[in-house]
């Protein structure tokens, strides 16, 4: 058991455990997430294998040096354990929430019930010993192994996920910290240098192809209607990551042969793709064509990770969109309301 020292919480005399060390490249078990995704952490001053002391982080906004480095311990055990980045944000909001990111002691006749730690997690309720769960990474692993047990977390509000494991009194406190949970999220895995590479995938169960809508038309604008119907002319093809057709696809390349039919040249990779055009403000603005990106299997809300491109709508007014979804599966249409969740952001490659 690392050291122990007091700090001032509210006027009460807290036990807080040290930071533990991170260690930089893990092989064991992975509990969740696509298999084909993997994240290192990788300094280049240190050999595979080492350990690796925290980084000397900063005071970021209102919280402490300290308490960004147990956001940082919480992300590396995400990372190390193939959990999808935003798994890494629910588990750091939940932790802002439920201690304010402190690993917290007994706090005698304060203390609620047996709870401990960062997720303040029981030990009447099987979450592990007191030892245990006041280890940091124990504790960041034992939320980690019930979040992925839930289904369809991926596309959940964070404040459901976090509720569907830690069942809180308060099941909606979680989602006021989703914002500054994003932030501090990619301020650490830029920090500690966290790659994670997967086969780009969306991240969600597989969907079956909802077909051509019904009652749908092609856009007039020879343009949009050019893209479109490349994109739609392309189900079927199998997802390959990095493929651009004419076989396969990946989710950017497919976007971007698409508009390169209609004489618009847009960046290869979904990193530059977020960024193309011009942003459209909601669902409901969006144009057939536009660009609908969301975090898939190895990005987060404010780095997403998977594209698809919005087509329009059926009879009743229902959405639709074609996407190369991941490896095992083709480029299928599907409902936008399977997105609607975890949209990131609209793109309008077309400036009209």
């Amino acid at each position: 058991m690392s050291g122990r020292w007091p700090i001032l919480a509210g006027g009460l005399a807290v036990v807080v455990l040290a930071p533990l060390a991170l260690v930089v490249f893990v092989a064991f078990a992975v509990i969740g997430a696509s298999p084909a995704m993997g994240c290192t952490m990788s300094p280049t001053s240190v050999s595979p294998g080492a350990s690796l002391a925290p980084p000397d982080w900063s005071d970021q906004g209102s919280w402490t040096s300290e308490q960004v480095g147990y956001a940082a311990v919480i992300v590396s055990v995400g990372a190390e354990l193939r959990v999808q980045p935003y798994g890494w944000e629910i588990a750091v909001a939940t932790a802002m929430q439920e201690s304010t990111l402190r690993n917290l002691g007994h706090l005698g006749a304060d203390n609620d019930h047996d709870s401990l730690g960062l997720f303040q997690q029981r030990p009447s309720q099987g979450w592990g010993t007191p030892e245990q769960i006041l280890d940091p990474r124990y504790a960041a692993r034992q939320f980690y192994e019930r979040l992925v047990k839930v289904d369809g977390w991926q596309t959940m509000p964070l404040t459901r996920a976090a509720q569907a494991v830690q069942r809180s009194a308060f099941p909606d406190a979680y989602a006021k910290w989703q914002p500054e949970a994003q932030q501090l999220v990619a301020l650490i895995s830029d920090g500690m240098n966290i790659i994670c590479t997967s086969d780009g995938g969306d991240g969600l169960p597989p969907l079956d192809d909802a077909g051509l809508p019904d009652g749908f038309l092609l856009p007039t604008d020879p343009q949009l209607r050019a893209v479109v119907s490349f994109a739609l002319a392309q189900r079927g093809k199998p997802y390959v990551w990095g493929a651009e057709g004419p076989d396969n696809y990946d989710c950017s390349g497919l976007m971007m042969v698409a508009w390169a039919e209609a004489g618009v040249r847009i960046p290869r990779v979904t990193a530059d793709q977020v960024h193309t055009g011009v942003a459209v403000p909601s669902l409901a603005a969006m144009r057939p064509g536009d660009l609908i990106f969301i975090p898939g299997s190895d990005g987060t809300m404010t780095r997403p990770g998977h594209v698809g491109m919005y087509i329009g709508v059926d009879r009743s007014g229902w959405q639709y969109l074609v996407q190369a979804p991941k490896t095992g599966d083709v480029v299928k249409v599907v409902a936008v309301s399977n997105w609607s969740r975890q949209v990131a952001a609209i793109r309008g490659p077309l400036l009209m």
